[in-house]
């Protein structure tokens, strides 16, 4: 069994959090499994608590306190790192987004969020949190489509997205709701500055199999890169690191269909899912 990753506590608060939270586990004879049985939650949300890229949500974080007999340490230290509508992992990113003048995307399961629909949005969140709250949930789409701005303000960034087949054929809110998110998608693909393709599943393995990346341009600095899975996500400067990216989202872009073959694409599915939501009971 490898050794578990070092903390550092002084990181962040969301790290100190971390330090306690393993501390207390560790005290308790508790493996990361046994905790979350106990809640239960999946033992790598606990991992992700201990290293700091996640805070657990307030009704997770008592139940933590209770079991490892905490006193109320856990509950006072969570009000000062309690989770904000992005994981502590992405909000670096978050923070350069804005600032970016080129966007390359690519999304290996679901739309991305710059171009979600509202419905589109409640739903995939509420597939990843089935136990939150709803005032929760409306929080984080709330966050999501104020991020959208940025495409609306008056010298928007170039946005290319490369979308696997898999975005489109996965009916996230059933096919009402796809037929909307498509609609939007076609919409904003009919724009200047945003540009979508479509990888299709004809086009075999690629170099991002396992995860979603962005890279961000910027009028001064040096492009940086950001890599994702579901709950975890790394922000990349090395030149090197980044660059390996790059290459691998050319190599994405030359088996990716054109933007008027995508578009096509899109827009087929589009006309699917709206036949079916017609067949839908009211």
């Amino acid at each position: 069994m490898p050794a578990p990753k070092e903390l550092d506590p002084s990181a962040s608060l969301a790290a100190l959090y971390g330090a306690k939270l393993r501390k207390l586990r560790i005290r308790a004879g508790l493996t990361q499994r046994q905790l979350g049985d106990k809640i239960p939650i999946a033992h790598s949300r606990i991992a992700q608590f201990e290293l700091g890229n996640e805070v657990p949500p307030e009704d997770v974080n008592g139940k933590l306190d209770v079991l490892l007999d905490a006193d109320g340490d856990l509950v006072d230290l969570w009000s000062h790192v309690k989770p904000t509508p992005y994981p502590q992992y992405a909000r670096r990113f978050m923070d350069l987004e804005p600032k970016a003048v080129k966007m390359l995307k690519f999304l290996s399961q679901v739309v991305p969020g710059l171009l979600q629909t509202q419905a589109y949005a409640r739903a995939q969140m509420r597939i990843g949190n089935p136990r939150e709250f709803d005032v929760r949930i409306e929080e984080w789409v709330r966050a999501r489509l104020e991020r959208q701005l940025i495409l609306r303000s008056s010298k928007p960034p170039l946005l290319w997205c490369i979308l696997d087949e898999a975005v489109l054929r996965r009916p996230i809110g059933g096919p009402a709701v796809m037929a909307e998110q498509l609609a939007i998608l076609v919409a904003w693909a009919q724009t200047p500055h945003v540009v979508v393709q479509v990888l299709p599943f004809a086009a075999g393995g690629h170099p991002m199999l396992m995860g979603s990346l962005s890279i961000l341009s910027f009028k001064r600095g040096p492009d940086v890169a950001y890599v994702e899975g579901s709950y975890c996500g790394e922000l990349l400067k090395s030149a090197d690191e980044v660059a390996r990216y790059a290459l691998a989202y050319d190599l994405l872009q030359a088996s990716a269909l054109s933007p008027d073959e995508s578009l096509a694409v899109i827009h087929g599915f589009m006309e699917e899912y709206r036949a079916c939501a017609l067949r839908e009971p009211n």
